[in-house]
């Protein structure tokens, strides 16, 4: 489908078209790439949309007030919902037997997302600040937490004693604890959620080093962050929690994991071993 014909379909479109004549000139480049770029725009920080327009990021917030709405987030919500309808109309008009192959070139367009965006020298620098921590915790909420635990999960194989906390209160609490030996990951595919963000900067102000995995380069998370790994999977208001977006934080997972097994094979072999028989019981 062309982005004419999106145009025409959408109603954030036509809500903008109506306000057009009163938006600044500013505001009416923001305007102008909202509506050819839709389809990117649901991806963007506000950061990233200022940049494009080339304008400020309070004009891209006066924008989204000027058209009706109260902030950025809602102004995204409203373009997945928009976008969420012509995707639907879109799969009904495609055969069934096609959405396993869909689905599954989404998810590996998602790790070679990743594997284009993960700098290789961040990735020895947040191994290194985990080999030598002496403790490692890892911080999510919703589905960023349930990476968190698989995270704990794969660091206990390998003998490395790591945290997952999921809960924002006790992520405080537990990060006023901290000092410079702790090393803190932070997981959010927005980079913007507070909950996460407000206990990774307890941790900075306590002395532990920060490491944030994140789709955003340019997010609140990663002025936080002493590293920054960035992971593919792009979702948008309506997809928390995409199955795309959870496997590229798995993949960089994995790859600290794995490099930290590298470095000392031999302990990482051990432990494997010693955690294998420690749950052999508890197979029938």
């Amino acid at each position: 489908m062309t982005n004419t014909t999106q145009q025409n379909r959408s109603k954030l479109g036509g809500l903008i078209k109506s306000y057009y004549p009163s938006l600044t000139k500013s505001e009416q480049k923001v305007a102008d790439i909202v509506i050819e770029q839709m389809e990117k725009v649901i991806y963007y920080s506000v950061t990233d949309l200022a940049d494009v327009a080339n304008v400020g990021e309070t004009t891209v917030l006066r924008f989204c007030r000027k058209i009706g709405l109260k902030g950025y987030q809602e102004f995204k919500l409203a373009i997945a919902k928009d976008l969420s309808t012509l995707q639907e109309q879109n799969i009904k008009e495609e055969e069934s037997d096609s959405l396993t192959i869909s689905i599954a070139n989404y998810t590996k367009m998602a790790i070679d997302e990743t594997v284009n965006m993960i700098d290789d020298n961040n990735v020895q620098k947040a191994i290194d600040m985990i080999k030598n921590a002496k403790g490692v915790h890892f911080f999510g909420v919703g589905t960023s937490g349930l990476t968190a635990l698989d995270a704990k999960h794969r660091f206990i194989r390998i003998g490395k004693r790591t945290d997952a906390l999921i809960d924002p209160h006790i992520q405080s609490m537990t990060a006023a604890t901290f000092d410079e030996t702790d090393v803190v990951v932070g997981l959010s595919v927005s980079g913007s959620t507070k909950d996460t963000i407000d206990s990774l900067q307890v941790a900075k102000e306590n002395g532990a080093k920060v490491i944030a995995i994140t789709y955003y380069a340019r997010s609140p998370i990663t002025k936080i962050a002493d590293c920054v790994l960035l992971s593919g999977g792009k979702e948008s208001p309506l997809e928390g929690g995409s199955l795309a977006a959870k496997i590229s934080q798995l993949f960089v997972i994995d790859l600290l994991c794995t490099g930290i097994a590298l470095e000392d094979k031999k302990k990482s072999v051990m432990m494997k071993e010693r955690t294998a028989r420690a749950v052999l019981n508890k197979l029938v």
